[in-house]
């Protein structure tokens, strides 16, 4: 299903521009197209996956292509669950580029063939990719909130406000929906883990071997465990909040790219360039 990846891509590269038309012109006809768009590309790219794991027998990520695609359909799936749940419309000039450049970065990518498609034909498999890839999403959105916070709090310290303040939302919302996005991205990775260490039994017959990504994944887990722990007892809100979500996604994106390319473990399999 190639031409319909690459229609896909080329929808979702068309609402980004809409979004950044938006955002300078505030136009609701162009936020519209935009998040029409978005979803267009969205249902496009359902097909193109479902496509995809029909012809390989298997949850679609089988090396880093697929992966990247399963990512960027992650971010447009929580992107768009936010969207019409809390209409926050601006959140799309963070949201679309970053699928559009990880759908670009999918293409290029080659396309060989599993060395052992046995891996990927496991039920506990496709539910910890999609439950951690969905958590990934959700962290992912967060840091966008949390970098969108901290333009808007500058705006409103500054006298002169800047051009984010009229565009942006309050620090309330921005500050609610990045918390929203940290629980539902804790409780999935919470639930990936699982599943993650079920199907290590079934296939290496442990549920722990210290690979690098297992433990670069629990050192994420911590992270933003500590993040919800403080927010509830402490009342961490706000601009640390914000800064602790955008840390924490820096490290998510060491452990999901840096670990595979830096360290060896077996994770390397679903990243296979």
């Amino acid at each position: 299903m190639e031409p319909v990846f690459i229609i896909a891509t080329i929808t979702y590269m068309v609402s980004c521009a809409c979004y950044f038309g938006f955002l300078f012109f505030q136009k609701t006809t162009l936020q519209r197209a935009a998040a029409g768009l978005m979803m267009a590309g969205f249902a496009l790219h359902t097909v193109s996956l479902v496509a995809c794991g029909i012809r390989a027998g298997n949850f679609p990520v089988n090396n880093l292509h697929e992966t990247l695609s399963v990512t960027a359909w992650a971010i447009a799936a929580v992107f768009l669950s936010l969207f019409f749940k809390y209409k926050l419309k601006i959140l799309g000039i963070y949201a679309a580029p970053l699928i559009t450049l990880t759908m670009i970065a999918a293409y290029q990518m080659p396309k060989p063939v599993a060395q052992n498609p046995q891996l990927f034909k496991s039920w506990w498999l496709a539910a910890h990719i999609i439950t951690i890839f969905l958590g990934n999403a959700a962290f992912a959105l967060a840091c966008g909130l949390g970098i969108l916070y901290l333009l808007q709090e500058k705006g409103i310290k500054r006298k002169t406000r800047g051009f984010f303040f009229s565009r942006l939302p309050s620090l309330d919302l921005l500050d609610t929906t990045g918390y929203a996005c940290i629980v539902v991205g804790f409780s999935m990775i919470s639930i990936g883990l699982i599943t993650g260490v079920i199907y290590a039994k079934a296939i290496w017959g442990r549920f722990w071997g210290w690979d690098p990504k297992e433990v670069w994944s629990a050192i994420t887990w911590l992270l933003y465990a500590a993040l919800l722990h403080a927010r509830l007892t402490i009342g961490w809100r706000g601009k640390r909040a914000a800064i602790i979500a955008i840390i924490g996604f820096v490290v998510l994106l060491f452990t999901f790219f840096g670990v595979n390319f830096l360290l060896e473990g077996h994770h390397g399999t679903f990243t296979a360039m």
